[in-house]
């Protein structure tokens, strides 16, 4: 294989950057049976995640990855990227997830809320 050839196939449809930010992600069933770990990210993309997790995730499961995000709303709230796709790869505890959909969500620490007396935690 050719120098050119070699350079076409490692071409990337976006740019990729080391971030490590922790993780959080649960694997879509159709079933109900929910499965959900956790791990760091070791590069992200605009269309892609590379990260580590202790469990096997097998090419071709839909999951949904929260990030935390390093920057805040208004320098005041944390937020936290979600974004939903699908394994792509998976080899020695890395997972490499196609981005699908995505969302900037905000983190609030869980809420107190009161209701006929009761007391309970939300959020």
């Amino acid at each position: 294989m050719g120098l050119e050839q070699t350079q076409d196939s490692d071409r990337r449809h976006s740019d990729r950057f080391a971030i490590e930010r922790e993780i959080r992600f649960r694997a879509l069933n159709k079933r109900g049976g929910e499965e959900a770990g956790e791990g760091k990210t070791v590069n992200m993309s605009s269309s892609g995640v590379l990260f580590t997790t202790a469990q096997i995730l097998r090419p071709g499961r839909r999951i949904e990855l929260a990030i935390s995000w390093p920057a805040q709303l208004n320098n005041k709230c944390a937020l936290k990227l979600v974004a939903r796709g699908r394994i792509v790869r998976f080899d020695n505890g890395l997972a490499a997830m196609e981005i699908q959909q995505y969302e900037f969500r905000t983190q609030s620490s869980p809420a107190i809320a009161v209701t006929n007396g009761l007391t309970r935690m939300v959020g």
